[in-house]
């Protein structure tokens, strides 16, 4: 029996790929979970064979839940299940430890392939993504603006921009609040931005939260 996590912020979305994924015989979805910080938790706490992670979830971007899940977690393979296709963000989510990545847009026609893959311990991309992950490693660069920031940055930066204090994000991240600061003023410093609105904004264009 393989056991499956879902993480994705929007109830139906859960839904729909538990119902895709509980009609193979062999599969079981033991756990779903709504934000980043609660997928790492369920997993925790479910030790799936497979967690299917949306990238952009609230509090933990599906960055940061699928390195955390990887540290503790190595034998859970990661399912990349997004609507984002940049280069930098599919080269990062690979270094963090993501063995598979799937389009929203493809979900109908490759699901079912991508978990048998996965639970093979597999890797599984799409035409799509493939080529784009080709264009990165020939290129020999990320493109796109989310390049200029560390994956913790990154996280920082959503966080900010979904009204946390630095004092909750330590407290999410499982850092210092100096580390948070550090981060913090290094992120605004890249980004040449003086103010919280000016992060919001950033994170918004570049979809690290939906507005």
């Amino acid at each position: 029996m393989t056991r499956i996590l879902i993480a994705d912020d929007h109830d139906v979305v859960r839904s729909g790929l538990r119902a895709i994924l509980e009609a193979q015989p062999e599969w079981e979805v033991v756990a779903e979970a709504s934000d980043g910080k609660d997928a790492i938790n369920k997993a925790l706490e479910a030790k799936p064979d497979i967690a299917i992670i949306d990238f952009a979830l609230p509090l933990l971007n599906g960055l940061e839940a699928t390195r955390q899940i990887r540290k503790r977690l190595p034998r859970t393979e990661i399912l990349i299940f997004t609507m984002h296709e940049s280069d930098a963000l599919v080269a990062d989510l690979l270094d963090a430890g993501a063995r598979g990545y799937l389009l929203k847009s493809d979900a109908r026609r490759h699901l079912t392939a991508a978990v048998e893959s996965l639970a093979a311990h597999k890797p599984f991309f799409t035409a799509k993504v493939s080529e784009t992950l080709l264009k990165t490693f020939l290129s020999k660069e990320r493109a796109g603006p989310d390049s200029v920031l560390t994956p913790r940055e990154r996280s920082i930066v959503q966080l900010i921009a979904e009204g946390h204090s630095n004092k909750q994000i330590a407290a999410v991240l499982n850092v210092s609040i100096k580390t948070v600061e550090t981060h913090r003023a290094s992120a605004m410093r890249k980004l040449n931005l003086t103010s919280t609105a000016g992060v919001v904004r950033y994170a918004v264009r570049n979809k690290l939260v939906e507005p």
